[in-house]
């Protein structure tokens, strides 16, 4: 349980650190351009204290896939970014991946 709770947090990370890149208007402003640095740093370090019980695919795709969910509500939520339907089907089909992987992939256990 504590590996999935490491997983989150590198995803929490890697939300902030992309956050900050879009804020960071190609690096020309300091406070979200230091973000971005703490942001990946930790997403890295979580990433390999998850790498040291689950397979690098598994923890990569459910890696991606929350990251993926998070970061487009942050565009959405923070940026104003639009999603259309097709934009929400994909992330629904993600989310059902994640799903799948974790209720029925015997790679998913540790």
């Amino acid at each position: 349980m504590k590996t999935y709770l490491f997983l989150l947090i590198a995803v929490a990370f890697e939300t902030f650190g992309s956050s900050c890149l879009q804020a960071s208007q190609q690096f020309t402003r300091f406070w979200p351009s230091m973000g971005v640095l703490l942001g990946f740093a930790g997403a890295f370090w979580f990433f390999t204290l998850v790498l040291k019980v689950l397979p690098l695919g598994i923890t990569y795709a459910l890696w991606s896939g929350i990251g993926i969910v998070l970061i487009t509500a942050s565009g959405w939520l923070v940026f104003g970014q639009k999603l259309d339907a097709a934009a929400l089907a994909g992330i629904g089909l993600i989310i059902a991946g994640i799903v799948v992987i974790n209720l029925f992939s015997g790679a998913a256990q540790h």
